[in-house]
């Protein structure tokens, strides 16, 4: 291919392109078209480029033959595409000077387009930060997870309380994706194995499966200025029958359609509820469809290479998301064994040289676990090879640890009736790593010790990172311009480059810059505020922000403890002085998590008695932004004063939101948990507001069972009057029983340790400090002096600077030759 591949359009052939799109694709003139034509006929255009682009990274890649990468994960939150390839192609100035001259308003038009509902979290945002990094950086990596008809789900506040309705995010389709029915993967479900022995081999044959046909949707992940683009590649499930035409036709219409409604409901819906055996189920038959068709996939374009199957581990690096892509071990030994007529231990050897493990969770409730029979029934060949794989683990640990009976079921891969899904990642990978240093240290030290005892070299750490482009280049453009009329333009490609803003942090004119266009973004802010809410928001106060999933170990809760504390303070000290705060919240419950759920609840039921109280004169005003998603955080960010990172310490693995605020300048209120403690260390103690307990104190606390938080609530008069005031009628007048679980949670538990995340322990520390803050941003000079540091330091968390870690330290990945 020519180096026409490379040519960008011009203005008038992008004006072209789009009318003649408009005409080809809906039969409408420019004057005609609805803003969903004008955005698809954008897209559309964009996307011609891209496609290029990719088909000439494709032959290139093949060509090469080098090692490759495919990431699997349960989600891919990849945010609005359009506006990101615009920059990753270098075509913005092009298309909207084409737009504006057709009279189009492209940043109107772009918002049109909907957040792909392929993920709930940081899981999913940082799985996307890395394809968007692999491509920048112009390595062979690709992606593959599920194509869910509908997200999460769509979160609506209806008197306070989170309601969950569908997210049909592809109703109007993806103009980015492209289907490849000619390239299905069949996947197999319950039924039975047979064994036949032929030529003294044992050959392994499942009999009377429900069978599922797997269809691959790509997207093109372009890369910043780049030639590479790699594949995210995404299943959907399809009925291998989609009717029976003889049901149908006796009027039997529902089950003539009973089998295909089954097989599609696998890729129906991110994370189905699980608290029912039914929901159990299709939860593990996601997993196991997406990593089946994934890796026959993956062995199917090895293969074209003519290359030896014994030599697949030097080829490919498949790395597990967390454990909900584990079954790809024993799916790899599977197809090694059944299909290609591999010994056991020529296939264990390059399956366990295949795969690598990112841990994202020292919770233990969270570390998968599945029961027996469950996986027996729906997947017994797979539990076969389970099995067998922790037989001879075992045996392992009955050489090394005779007798230790207690040490030897902690670390089975199968054991009291359940199959640990991190220790069969640990067992078959040759790479585990946390996500932050502490997070590391914790699964050495605690919670995979004896697997790290016996595998030291098995285990890395490898600091999370987030797209520093989408964040910071594409969400706030008025403070990228004035980095680069500061510092050059190097650090859009090179983030280390942002440490050169340091210089300026005493710079007065640079400070007064900073804060007009903190304002800006303030002013955007209060005006969707007002809009979606109602609630009137005054930019010069302080925006304090915490958006993030709804976990207890995040701690809202303390956050909405500390806002009753103020009103408090308000309304009993006339002598109380302290400048109006904004306390900004956003994030989903999951659907049957009520603690989260009654959390929403309060900080709705606070807000309400606040913002309408007008003797407080706008001093507080609290807001709930529903619905939260990637664009909701790229208006979010750039407008925030504080960010609030306050998990108990200990318990948060990494925390990715807390790099994105730091790197549009706000500063950061946090505990020692996570990464947190290497932002600390890279922006400097002053630089940072820390608080509370550290992992090591929590921990003592937890071991030491000697934790009695009723003892703080009695002698601490301003703490008991917030508590009160969970059950008193003060915020839920109506109902005064409304608060009492997470009342009696704090003080006395439920059935377990109370208060077992520390709220109170850690909250008079949380008070003092957020004071301290309070204090700091009435001097305007050292507020923003710190806010420019933060900014300067933020270049090692982009998520460039985590991907070439990985590639040194596990996948050891070469950047494409055409990339250089």
């Amino acid at each position: 291919m020519s180096n026409s591949v490379f040519k960008k359009k011009s203005k008038e052939e992008v004006k072209d392109a789009i009318v003649l799109k408009l005409q080809n694709m809906f039969g409408r003139t420019l004057k005609m078209a609805s803003k969903g034509q004008l955005y698809k006929a954008i897209a559309m255009t964009l996307r011609d480029d891209m496609m290029k682009k990719w088909a000439y990274s494709k032959e290139m890649a093949t060509e090469e033959n080098g090692r490759t990468l495919y990431y699997l994960s349960m989600e891919f939150l990849v945010g609005r595409m359009l506006g990101k390839n615009l920059i990753n192609l270098s075509e913005e100035e092009e298309f909207f000077t084409a737009c504006d001259e057709l009279g189009i308003d492209l940043r109107e038009i772009r918002n049109i387009e909907p957040n792909a509902g392929l993920g709930n979290g940081g899981l999913g945002r940082l799985a996307a930060c890395f394809l968007d990094s692999i491509s920048s950086l112009g390595m062979p990596g690709h992606g593959n997870g599920i194509r869910y008809e509908y997200g999460l789900f769509e979160q609506k506040i209806i008197d306070g309380y989170q309601i969950e309705i569908p997210d049909p995010w592809l109703e109007d389709g993806n103009v980015w994706e492209v289907a490849k029915h000619e390239e299905p993967e069949i996947i197999y479900f319950g039924g039975t194995v047979e064994t036949q022995m032929i030529n003294g081999v044992a050959k392994y044959i499942q009999r009377n499966c429900q069978t599922v046909k797997a269809i691959p949707y790509d997207m093109a992940i372009t890369g910043y200025k780049t030639p590479v683009v790699n594949t995210l590649r995404l299943w959907g499930a399809r009925a291998v029958k989609p009717m029976d035409m003889a049901l149908f036709g006796q009027g039997q219409y529902v089950d003539a359609i009973a089998e295909k409604e089954l097989a599609e409901s696998i890729s129906k819906v991110l994370y189905p509820e699980d608290n029912h055996e039914e929901g159990k189920s299709l939860r593990l038959k996601q997993q196991y469809f997406f990593v089946s068709a994934s890796i026959k996939s993956i062995v199917r374009k090895y293969k074209k290479t003519n290359a030896q199957i014994e030599d697949f581990a030097k080829k490919s690096v498949i790395h597990v998301n967390d454990t909900h892509p584990a079954l790809g071990i024993p799916e790899l030994m599977r197809i090694l064994i059944d299909q290609e007529g591999l010994s056991w231990d020529i296939a264990w050897e390059i399956t366990k040289n295949t795969f690598a493990y990112t841990n994202h969770t020292v919770l233990q409730e969270a570390l998968e676990k599945w029961p027996i029979d469950l996986l027996q029934k729906l997947l017994p060949r797979i539990y076969d090879i389970i099995h067998e794989i922790n037989e001879r683990f075992c045996k392992t640990l009955w050489d090394k640890y005779p007798g230790e009976w207690d040490k030897i079921a902690h670390m089975a891969i199968i054991s009291h009736g359940e199959v640990k899904m991190a220790n069969l990642c640990i067992v078959g990978a040759f790479s585990v790593n946390g996500v932050a240093a502490l997070h590391t240290n914790i699964l050495k030290k605690d919670v995979f010790k004896d697997f790290y005892e016996m595998y030291p070299d098995r285990f890395v750490s490898i600091t999370n990172g987030v797209d520093h482009r989408r964040f910071l280049y594409k969400s706030n453009k008025r403070l990228a311009r004035l980095l680069t009329d500061n510092i050059g333009d190097e650090w859009i490609s090179d983030a280390s480059k942002l440490k050169k803003f340091a210089k300026f942090a005493k710079d007065s004119s640079v400070q007064e810059e900073l804060r007009k266009l903190r304002e800006h973004k303030k002013e955007s802010l209060a005006k969707y505020i007002f809009e979606k809410n109602g609630i009137k928001v005054d930019p010069k106060s302080i925006y304090d922000v915490q958006i993030k999933r709804l976990h207890e170990y995040k701690r809202q809760f303390m956050n909405v403890l500390h806002i009753m504390y103020l009103y408090n303070k308000i309304k009993g000290d006339p002598n109380f002085k302290m400048h109006p705060r904004t306390f900004i919240f956003g994030g989903k419950a999951a659907p049957g998590y009520h603690n989260a759920k009654m959390i929403i609840k309060l900080i709705h039921s606070v807000g309400d008695k606040i913002n309408n109280d007008k003797t407080i004169e706008d001093k507080l005003k609290v807001v709930f932004i529903e619905n939260y998603k990637v664009s909701l955080a790229e208006k979010i960010i750039p407008a925030t004063d504080i960010s609030e990172q306050i998990s108990t310490a200990g318990k948060e693995a990494s925390g990715t939101g807390n790099m994105k605020f730091m790197m549009n300048g706000a500063i950061t209120i946090g505990t020692l948990d996570g990464a947190n403690v290497e932002i600390k260390e890279a922006v400097g103690d002053d630089n940072i507001f820390i608080f509370g307990l550290t992992a090591e104190e929590t921990d003592a606390y937890y071991k030491g069972g000697h934790y009695k938080p009723l003892e703080i609530y009695e002698r601490h008069k301003e703490i008991r009057t917030v508590v009160e005031q969970l059950v008193n009628g003060f915020y839920a007048e109506e109902n005064t029983e409304l608060f009492r679980e997470l009342h009696d949670g704090l003080l006395y538990g439920h059935g377990g340790m109370a208060d077992p995340y520390f709220i109170l322990k850690d909250f008079e520390s949380y008070y003092v400090t957020q004071a301290r803050i309070g204090q700091l941003y009435n001097k305007p000079s050292a507020w923003w002096e710190k806010s420019i540091y933060n900014i300067a330091y933020s270049g090692g968390f982009s998520s460039d600077r985590t991907i070439k870690d990985y590639s040194e330290k596990i996948w050891k990945l070469n950047k494409h030759g055409f990339a250089k």
